[in-house]
C-alpha cells in the first residue's frame, strides 16, 4: 500500500524534480520526559515508518540518485538499550519495501547533492524550521558554484498541495484500516453506554474508553485525538477535555471519541442519559439532531457538493428550533439571518482519515467540491443550549446534544463507517440497560463480524 502511495506521488513529479519529506521528532512533555511518539501523517502514508528523525528523498529520472531513499537513524547497541530496537538502513529496505534507505548522518551530503542536480524540489516551506534551514543554506551554498555550471533548484513546489489531494482518495486497504478502528470505537461507546451510572466521574468513562482503544491494538493512547466525555452543561463545552466531574442523575453524557489504528482515525459522538433514560425534553432535542443527521447522511453521494451536507442539517435544525419554540422566527428566517448559530456553531462535516481532521480541500475554483467515490467525511449535527441561557425555556437549558458519524462515498448509497454504534433514542436506552462485559474482551462479536 504504502510503496503504491509512493509511485502515485512520483507520477506527480517531473522529470528532474526531487521531493524532500521529513518525519516527525520526539517533543518534550517535562524536563527529560517526552510525550508518546506519533509519525507526521504524510511521511507515515509514504512510507509505515515509525521512527523518529527519519527523511523520504524521491528523485524523478535524476542519475546516481536512487528513485527513493529513507534516511534512517543507524543501529546502535548502546542506545537501543535505552530507548529500543532501530530498524537500520538494511531493516528499512527489508522490512518496508525501500529501494534504498541511508544512516541518517549521510543526509546532508546526499541531499546537497541532489539539490544541486534537481530543476526543482518539492519542500513544505514553513512546516519544518530546522530542515529548512538546511534546504536554505543548502541554497545559498550552490549558488556561489554558478560559475561551475552547478545551481540549486530554480522551483520549490509544496508537496502538500499534491500529496493531500491524493490523501483525501481512499484505497480499499485504507478502508480495511477506517472500518477496523470504527469497529474498536463502537465497541467502546456501547461499552461506556451500558458501564455509565450516576455519581460516577467522566474520568472512569474516559479510562473506559482509552483502555478499549488500546487493548485492540490503537496506537500511541490508542485513540484518534483526546476523548471528549462530558457530562450535563458540559456538552455545551464543544472541545471539553477536562472530564472531571460527576455525572448526575437525570444529566446527559456526551462522548466524542474515536479509536486510531493501523494510523487511521474514527471520530464517533453519541449522547445518552447518564441513568439510561432520555426525559421529555432531551428526547425531543435528540430527534431534532438525529433527524438532521439523517437528512445529511441522505446527501452523503457522489456529485453532491461538500458544503450541501452541512445545509442539509442547518434546514432540518432551524425546523428543530422553530418547533421547540426555542425561535418565535419562521425556519426560512432563521436560516436567512443565521439566528442558529446562537446554537448550532461549528460545521456538520470534515474530511477524515489518517487525522481525524484529515487532508484535502474543501472548496475547489472558489466553489464547493463535489464529493466523489473514495472519499471519507464525518456528519456531526448538534443543537447545544447551555444552562445559563435564560432566552430558551428551562427545560433545555443544559442540554447539548451532538451525533457524529464517519462515511464513505461510493458510486451509490454512502457506505456508514461507524454503522455499528447505535443512535436511536430506543436502541441507545436498550444499549444503557444491557450487559457488558468491563473489561471487553477481543472476541466480542463486533470486531469477529
Amino acid at each position: 500500500m504504502f510503496r503504491k502511495h509512493r509511485l502515485a506521488f512520483l507520477d506527480q513529479m517531473q522529470s528532474g524534480d526531487i521531493a524532500l519529506f521529513p518525519g516527525a521528532g520526539h517533543v518534550t512533555r517535562n524536563h527529560d520526559v517526552e510525550f508518546p511518539f506519533r509519525q507526521n501523517s504524510d511521511f507515515a502514508y509514504l512510507t509505515n515508518f515509525h521512527e523518529p528523525n527519519a527523511f523520504l528523498l524521491l528523485a524523478k529520472d535524476l542519475p546516481d540518485i536512487p528513485e527513493e531513499t529513507l534516511f534512517v537513524l543507524p543501529k546502535d547497541p548502546l542506545k537501543e538499550t535505552w530507548t529500543g530496537r532501530r530498524t537500520g538502513p538494511e531493516g528499512a529496505v527489508e522490512k518496508f519495501g525501500m529501494a534504498s534507505a541511508e544512516n541518517l548522518d549521510v543526509l546532508e551530503e546526499k541531499l546537497k547533492a541532489a539539490m544541486a542536480s534537481a530543476g526543482r524540489m518539492w519542500f513544505r516551506l514553513g512546516a519544518f524550521p530546522k530542515t529548512e534551514a538546511l534546504v536554505v543554506r543548502f541554497v545559498d551554498d550552490l549558488r556561489m558554484k554558478i560559475r561551475m555550471g552547478i545551481e540549486p533548484p530554480q522551483v520549490f513546489l509544496d508537496p502538500g498541495t499534491a500529496l493531500h489531494e491524493q490523501r483525501l482518495f481512499k484505497s480499499e486497504e485504507e478502508l480495511t484500516c477506517m472500518r477496523k478502528a470504527a469497529s474498536v470505537s463502537a465497541e467502546a461507546h456501547l461499552l461506556a453506554m451500558a458501564q455509565t451510572k450516576p455519581g460516577m466521574k467522566e474520568y472512569e468513562i474516559d479510562a473506559l474508553l482509552s483502555f478499549t482503544f488500546r487493548r485492540h491494538g490503537g496506537q500511541g493512547a490508542g485513540w484518534s485525538y483526546p476523548s471528549i466525555v462530558a457530562g450535563g452543561d458540559h456538552a455545551n463545552i464543544l472541545h471539553y477535555t477536562q472530564n472531571d466531574a460527576v455525572l448526575n442523575d437525570g444529566d446527559l453524557l456526551l462522548i466524542d471519541a474515536g479509536a486510531e489504528l493501523h494510523g487511521y482515525a474514527a471520530d464517533i459522538t453519541r449522547t445518552f442519559p447518564v441513568n439510561g433514560t432520555y426525559t421529555s425534553a432531551q428526547k425531543d432535542v435528540y430527534e431534532v439532531v438525529l433527524s438532521a443527521m439523517d437528512a445529511s447522511i441522505q446527501r452523503c453521494r457522489a456529485g453532491v457538493p461538500f458544503h450541501d451536507i452541512h445545509q442539509a442539517a442547518l434546514r432540518v435544525l432551524c425546523e428543530g428550533l422553530h418547533q421547540l419554540k426555542i425561535c418565535k422566527e419562521s425556519p426560512d428566517e432563521i436560516l436567512e439571518k443565521e439566528t442558529y448559530r446562537r446554537w448550532f456553531m461549528h460545521n456538520t462535516s470534515h474530511w477524515i482519515g489518517r487525522d481525524v481532521h484529515d487532508a484535502g480541500r474543501y472548496m475547489v475554483n472558489g466553489e464547493s467540491r463535489p464529493l466523489e467515490p473514495g472519499m471519507c467525511l464525518t456528519v456531526e449535527p448538534g443543537l447545544y443550549f447551555p444552562a445559563a441561557d435564560d432566552t430558551i425555556p428551562s427545560a433545555f437549558r443544559g442540554i447539548g446534544i451532538r451525533i457524529e458519524d464517519d462515511i464513505h462515498i461510493t458510486g451509490g448509497e454512502a457506505e456508514v463507517l461507524t454503522a455499528a454504534t447505535v443512535k436511536t433514542v430506543a436502541d441507545v436506552e436498550e444499549a444503557c440497560a444491557s450487559e457488558r462485559l468491563a473489561p471487553p474482551t477481543l472476541d466480542t462479536e463486533l470486531l469477529t463480524s
